[in-house]
């Protein structure tokens, strides 16, 4: 099959840009993979909303730029920060004029919550299901485009390059180009060859490298895990961001259910085991520190007194205002027996963003050419090393514009090469036993929970480092002799961004951000984006 554009993902990142580029050039046709349904994404699972200036009579833009900079702590792109601050408005904007509902107040202005690490109130937000509106939003949009072919159950295996004709590639190579990728069609199991003029990674997060995540089951890191394969460069990778407030979950069946930090922004106090506030003996800002500060202060906690859990107590909050913005959140408890008005949440931290992945410019660039990348799965480096709470789908609509703004400009002078060979599967047979990936993945998740956590030392990451070598090698052995499915397919891919984690976390030799190491705790006065 043969596309001018292949965009894999369906999240926020990869249908604005559908979008985008659609209506700018219906003379193009774009293909867009799901792996599972369009309903299904990272975006769709977002809680708390998108953040932009809004109410410029207290807000304003450097008031943004700042908070983001100071979350990031010394690691983000000023340039980059600046561009999607500014850009931001009006990219919700647009997405306002296709049909987004986000809160209004009586009197029409929007509702703007206000979230850790926020100077002022600046969150938009439709109720505590931000995401699955958003999500709406762009699965009704993206159908009216005839020259968008949107197409579910797709799982991306490999992007193809000059690897695949025979040439001998490198992280040194200066001149990998991306044809196009080799797909898993689901319904049938057979791999598809799907060629294009230019790919653009969409692919969202890698929460399930952890035991712990808030990310749906699709967040297996496969667009960064491709990429590092076909020798591009990634960066940032061992800044992995725990939310502080997942819902406590004993019987370790994940994913774990979401407190949106709106929560803490409409009042909500984070208790330790006794009932008693806690978060004074770490930060000024108590229970709107920014995320890393709190995950922090909560895991301490929770070793210091031998519990498993800390609490949110909203029972002091209005009950009428607070079913109004959480109801989700209201019913979700609620089925788990416990009544937010009369019982304190019980919450522990959870794997929810990686800040790092593939290195781009201000246009969705990655070091591959015809290859571009926009949302979680990249490191535009927006995010530094702590992202801000609802910067992510505000960085997924700002870049999934100014890809479409930069293929617009390439695209007619590219073309693809006419002798890409088919998949090979000759040596291959069907899986004897599927335990050995299930057990494999147990125990990745195990290693990272323990060793590449909240808090690392160095002898933590070595043993992470042992371990996962002999799971690499345990896995490359089964993808070499074993027929490609998803299950193996993702094991592969999160046994990549282990590694990637791991190795970020062994190079950086200071606490920074999300990454603190207790033989490391100082933070340098300069460092530089590390690039793996």
């Amino acid at each position: 099959m043969t596309t001018d554009i292949l965009v894999i993902g369906g999240g926020v990142a990869g249908l604005s840009f559908a979008i985008k580029m659609a209506s700018s050039r219906p003379d193009l046709q774009i293909t867009v993979l799901s792996k599972t349904n369009k309903t299904e994404s990272n975006t769709s699972w977002a809680q708390g909303g998108i953040a932009a200036v809004w109410d410029f009579d207290v807000d304003n833009f450097e008031k943004h730029i700042e908070d983001t900079l100071d979350a990031g702590d010394g690691i983000c792109d000023p340039e980059v920060v600046r561009l999607v601050v500014e850009e931001g408005r009006q990219r919700v904007e647009e997405i306002i004029g296709w049909g987004a509902r986000f809160d209004k107040e009586d009197d029409g202005d929007y509702n703007l919550g206000k979230e850790g690490g926020h100077s002022e109130n600046r969150i938009l937000h439709y109720k505590d299901v931000t995401g699955w509106e958003i999500q709406r939003t762009l699965n009704e949009k993206v159908m009216t485009f005839d020259n968008i072919d949107f197409r579910e159950q797709y799982f991306a295996v490999n992007i193809i390059t000059q690897h695949h004709l025979g040439r001998n590639i490198t992280r040194l190579s200066p001149d990998i180009e991306c044809y196009g990728a080799y797909v898993l069609n689901r319904e049938t199991n057979e791999m598809e060859t799907i060629l294009a003029k230019t790919t653009v990674m969409c692919t969202g997060g890698a929460g399930h490298v952890y035991r712990n995540t808030t990310n749906p089951t699709v967040a297996t890191g496969d667009g960064m895990a491709m990429v590092y394969r076909a020798k591009g460069r990634l960066a940032n990778m061992e800044f992995v961001q725990f939310h502080p407030t997942a819902l406590y979950n004993p019987s370790g069946v994940g994913p774990d259910f979401l407190v949106s930090e709106a929560v803490r922004g409409f009042g909500a106090i984070l208790k330790g085991h006794d009932g008693e506030e806690f978060m004074q003996r770490y930060d000024d800002r108590l229970s709107l520190a920014p995320r890393d500060i709190l995950a922090r202060a909560i895991d301490n906690e929770m070793k210091i007194h031998g519990v498993d859990h800390m609490y949110l107590d909203c029972r002091h909050l209005d009950h009428e205002e607070f079913l109004e913005h959480f109801p989700n959140i209201y019913e979700h408890c609620k089925t788990n027996g416990i009544d937010c008005f009369k019982d304190m949440i019980p919450v522990v931290p959870a794997c929810h963003y990686v800040c790092g992945g593939i290195l781009v410019d201000t246009y969705g660039r990655s070091s591959i050419k015809n290859l571009y990348a926009a949302g979680e799965c990249t490191c535009s480096g927006l995010h530094g090393a702590n992202r801000l709470a609802s910067n992510s789908l505000l960085e997924g609509l700002v870049y999934g514009y100014r890809v479409a703004v930069n293929i617009i400009e390439q695209i007619d002078n590219i073309h693809i090469p006419l002798s890409i060979p088919e998949w090979d599967k000759q040596g291959t047979e069907e899986p004897k036993e599927l335990v050995l990936m299930s057990q494999s993945l147990k125990e990745l998740k195990e290693i990272m929970s323990y060793y590449v956590g909240i808090v690392r030392t160095d002898e933590r990451l070595h043993r992470a480092s042992e371990r996962l070598w002999l799971l690499y090698l345990e896995t490359e052995k089964l993808y070499q002799t074993t027929q490609i499915s998803t299950q193996l397919c993702e094991l592969r891919n999160l046994t990549t961004i282990a590694y990637l984690i791991t190795k970020g976390a062994q190079m950086r030799k200071e606490s920074r951000g999300l990454h603190y190491n207790l033989d490391h705790p100082e933070p340098f006065d300069f460092i530089e984006m590390t690039r793996l």
